[in-house]
């Protein structure tokens, strides 16, 4: 696909016109990572808005322990490390690949051009914004008041939900983004031993099964119950 036609799919970009889509797009470095790969690190110089192509990447809020939170897994379409580009400061978070990715990188100078006079582009920064304000607020809700089994079980479901895919009829769906019991924690809020608690628990109860990193749903509607949704 043509990064033009790419960038029109994009939230973001969705109200470039033609001639403004090539134009921007023309402007746009390829990066690529690899699985575990870090694209910045929490205190870098942001430099460049990132686009993911393909592939999946997770934002991460590493601690001085080597502990890590991870609060968004992000895909196909979605953007990130405007933040620094709007306040100048550095980087707040890790970025780390999840699999093989390719990336856009739109750097700081094309970028506020491109929102100077664009109030579609400007508002649809400030929701995104919003959107992952929002669900700071409701991973620290949720690491204070609801216990581990409930807190996987919503992070399991949220991942079906964008996730999740048959790869034909009447076969369970499957969340093929190749999450280690490490990477299931960070987006938990957990530790590893936990999660690995957690989905021995599942699997016994025949709502999730998993073949190496890949889970498997198999009784969606028992999983939402047991996540209080």
């Amino acid at each position: 696909m043509k990064p033009d036609t790419f960038l029109r799919g994009v939230d973001l970009f969705q109200s470039l016109s033609l001639s403004d889509s090539e134009q921007l797009a023309a402007s746009l470095k390829h990066r690529s990572l690899k699985k575990g790969e870090a694209l910045f690190r929490k205190g870098d110089e942001g430099t460049s808005l990132y686009i993911v192509k393909s592939g999946s990447v997770k934002i991460v809020l590493p601690s001085a322990l080597g502990d890590e939170v991870a609060p968004a897994i992000l895909s196909k379409g979605d953007f990130f490390g405007e933040m620094a580009l709007l306040d100048g400061m550095p980087r707040s978070a890790d970025v780390i690949a999840l699999e093989p990715s390719e990336l856009l990188a739109l750097n700081q100078k094309d970028f506020l051009a491109f929102l100077k006079g664009n109030e579609a582009a400007i508002q649809s920064i400030l929701a995104y914004l919003s959107m992952r304000l929002r669900k700071t607020d409701d991973l620290l809700e949720n690491a204070h008041f609801l216990n581990i089994s409930t807190r996987f079980a919503r992070r399991l479901v949220e991942l079906y939900e964008k996730y999740g895919y048959q790869k034909g009829a009447g076969m369970p769906v499957q969340i093929d983004l190749h999450l280690t019991q490490r990477d299931l924690a960070s987006i938990v809020g957990a530790t590893r031993e936990s999660i690995n608690k957690e989905l021995k628990t599942l699997r016994e109860k025949g709502l999730v099964n998993s073949e190496g990193n890949i889970l498997q749903i198999l009784d969606l509607e028992r999983l939402k119950r047991r996540a209080h949704l």
